[in-house]
């Protein structure tokens, strides 16, 4: 099942009504192999590994000479009203491929790179680094979707979600609050 541009812009008002403040993880899912996806109720965000259980680490990265995993692309964040717009059913949003899903902004102009975000007791920060459409997430949701998110109206909400890294390790449940970290909080 694959949406037309025309549905993809029909929702976009959905997804600029994501929570700017405050928000909350809708699904976590931890991706053991590659190919496979737990959904878990809880996980353990580490400094080191990301999302314990996840194949991050292992799976390493073609980005860097050789081809250990990049500490900047370490947790992928998916705001979960795109995740919606694309994958429809709930069942189908960890084709997307991402550990957190989570009902909040994650435009530009609301986390922009630097910005730390608490998810349940853990910490993490967005990345520089863009997280962009792949091959894989064209063959699962479509060609209409790839070059949506892409689009003027569509690209500033990051509708692909974010690159993050683990800044806090902790725990991290399905419905626990997710915040932006006050900038007076980082002085300390």
């Amino acid at each position: 099942m694959h949406r037309a541009t025309a549905e993809l812009q029909a929702g976009l008002d959905v997804v600029r009504a994501a929570p700017h403040d405050d928000g909350t993880v809708e699904l976590i899912v931890r991706r053991p192999a590659t190919g496979e996806r737990d959904l878990v109720e809880a996980g353990e965000l580490t400094l080191d590994g990301g999302l314990a259980g996840d194949n991050w680490s292992a799976r390493g990265s073609r980005h860097t000479p050789d081809g250990s995993a990049e500490l900047p692309r370490q947790l992928t964040v998916m705001n979960s009203r795109a995740a919606a717009l694309f994958a429809g059913d709930r069942s189908r949003w960890p084709l997307a491929g991402d550990q957190l899903y989570v009902d909040f902004d994650l435009s530009e102009d609301n986390l922009p790179a630097g910005t730390r975000i608490q998810v349940g007791n853990a910490v993490i920060e967005v990345s520089v680094e863009p997280h962009t459409g792949c091959q894989k997430f064209t063959e699962r949701f479509g060609l209409d979707a790839l070059r949506f998110l892409r689009s003027p109206d569509a690209a500033p909400l990051r509708l692909r979600g974010i690159n993050t890294r683990v800044i806090e390790p902790g725990a991290v449940r399905v419905g626990d609050r997710v915040s932006k970290v006050p900038v007076a909080d980082l002085a300390v």
